[in-house]
C-alpha cells in the first residue's frame, strides 16, 4: 500500500498514530510512504492520463481534493457507511461536521500556515513580531524571508497587510485590480525572500540563521521549539486556517481499495486522530477526537495550547476559503509563477 503525504515531521505523526499500529495488527503488510502531496494533482493528473495510478491513499489540502473531485480523479466517500462513527454512535458525518467539504474528502486535520521568527535576531529595543503583516516590514525587522512558492496564503496576508477588510479580501482578488495590488505588496520583499516548497524547509532555514523570519505550517514550527530546542517564536497572527486530509484515487483494482478502505477506516477513528496530536501540533478533524487530546507522547507537555485552534491563538486568524481556491488555483497559480520570474 503507498501512502503520499507530505515529509517531515507531520508524515512521522502519521506513522506514529495510524500506520505503524495499523501495520502491527496487519503482519506482512507492507506500506510504502512517498512525500510527494505538493504535487499531488500534478502527479494524479499525469497518472489518470498514462493509465497508470501508482498511488493507494493521498494527503492533501481540502482545496487540492475538491479540484480533484472536480475531475474525477478522487473518489467519492460515503462517511456514514465507509468511516467509523464515534465511540457513542454518532455518525461520522455528524462528527466530522463542517470538515466534509468535498464528497471525495476524508478529513484529518486543522492546521495553519503561520509564521516563525528567530528570537536572537529580533533588533534590541525592538517588540518581537506578533503577526504576519512583520514580514512586510523590513525597516523594524530586518533580514531574509522565507514564503511559500504558492499564492495560497501569500495574497491573501499582501492584501490584509495592506489594509483590506478580512470579508473583502477574496472578492479583492478577483479583480486584475486586486491581484496587482497583492503583487505589488509582495513586491516590496520580494528581494529578500527565500521561496520554499516543503513544509521542512522554513524551519531549517530558521535553524541556520539563513533568514529572520517565514511562513509555514503551526506544527513543523511546533516541533522546531519544543522538540528541537531552536531559538524560534511563534508569531500566530493572520495564520491561514486550512483542512487537511485523504483522498483515495478513483480507479483503483480491487484488492487494493478493500486495502486502503479498511486502512482509512482504521486511521480516521476518533481515537487514532486523537492519538495523532501527540506528536504534532494539529487540531484533529473530528469533533469527538478532541477531549482525548493529552500530552506530547515524549516530550510530556499538554498539546492543547500548542493548537491552532486554541482560542489563545485564534485572535485575527484567517479562514481559508477552500472553495474559492479550487476554483481560482490554476489562473492563480499561472500568475504567480509568471510573476516570480520577473
Amino acid at each position: 500500500m503507498t501512502v503520499v503525504s507530505w515529509g517531515g515531521a507531520y508524515q512521522a505523526s502519521q506513522v506514529n498514530a495510524y500506520i505503524n499500529p495499523y501495520v502491527a495488527a496487519h503482519p506482512g503488510l507492507n506500506v510504502i510512504t512517498d512525500e510527494s502531496s505538493a504535487d499531488a494533482v500534478a502527479r494524479l493528473r499525469a497518472m489518470s492520463e498514462a493509465g497508470n495510478v501508482t498511488w493507494d491513499l493521498v494527503d492533501v489540502v481540502a482545496s487540492d481534493a475538491m479540484r480533484l473531485c472536480d475531475e474525477g480523479l478522487a473518489m467519492p466517500i460515503d462517511a456514514d457507511t465507509q468511516l467509523a462513527p464515534a465511540p457513542d454512535g454518532t455518525p461520522a458525518s455528524q462528527d466530522f461536521g463542517n470538515t466534509l467539504v468535498s464528497e471525495c474528502f476524508i478529513p484529518q486535520i486543522a492546521y495553519s500556515t503561520t509564521f516563525g521568527y528567530r528570537t536572537d535576531m529580533v533588533p534590541d529595543g525592538v517588540a518581537p513580531p506578533t503577526d504576519a503583516c512583520a514580514v512586510f516590514d523590513t525597516a523594524t525587522y530586518p533580514g531574509r524571508r522565507a514564503l511559500e512558492r504558492r499564492p495560497i496564503g501569500n495574497m491573501e496576508w499582501a492584501l490584509l497587510c495592506d489594509g483590506v477588510p478580512y470579508d473583502e479580501v477574496y472578492t479583492t482578488l478577483e479583480t486584475d485590480e486586486g491581484v496587482q495590488r497583492a503583487f505589488a505588496m509582495l513586491d516590496t520583499i520580494k528581494a529578500d525572500t527565500v521561496w520554499w516548497t516543503a513544509g521542512a524547509e522554513t524551519p531549517q532555514l530558521l535553524a541556520d540563521g539563513e533568514v529572520f523570519m517565514g511562513s509555514t505550517y503551526n506544527g513543523r514550527l511546533f516541533a522546531a521549539i519544543a522538540e528541537q530546542h531552536q531559538p524560534i517564536g511563534m508569531a500566530w497572527g493572520y495564520q491561514m486556517l486550512d483542512l487537511d486530509g485523504w483522498i483515495i484515487p478513483e480507479g483503483l483494482p480491487a484488492d487494493h481499495l478493500a486495502r486502503v478502505m479498511d486502512f482509512v477506516y482504521f486511521a480516521t477513528d476518533t481515537q487514532r486522530l486523537a492519538d495523532q496530536a501527540a506528536y504534532i501540533s494539529y487540531g484533529p478533524a473530528r469533533a469527538s477526537s478532541a477531549p482525548l487530546v493529552g500530552n506530547h507522547a515524549t516530550l510530556g507537555i499538554p498539546m492543547g495550547p500548542h493548537m491552532p485552534t486554541d482560542p489563545a491563538n485564534m485572535t485575527g486568524a484567517f479562514l481559508f476559503n477552500y472553495t474559492w481556491w479550487a476554483d481560482h488555483r490554476d489562473e492563480l497559480d499561472a500568475r504567480f509563477q509568471a510573476w516570480l520570474a520577473q
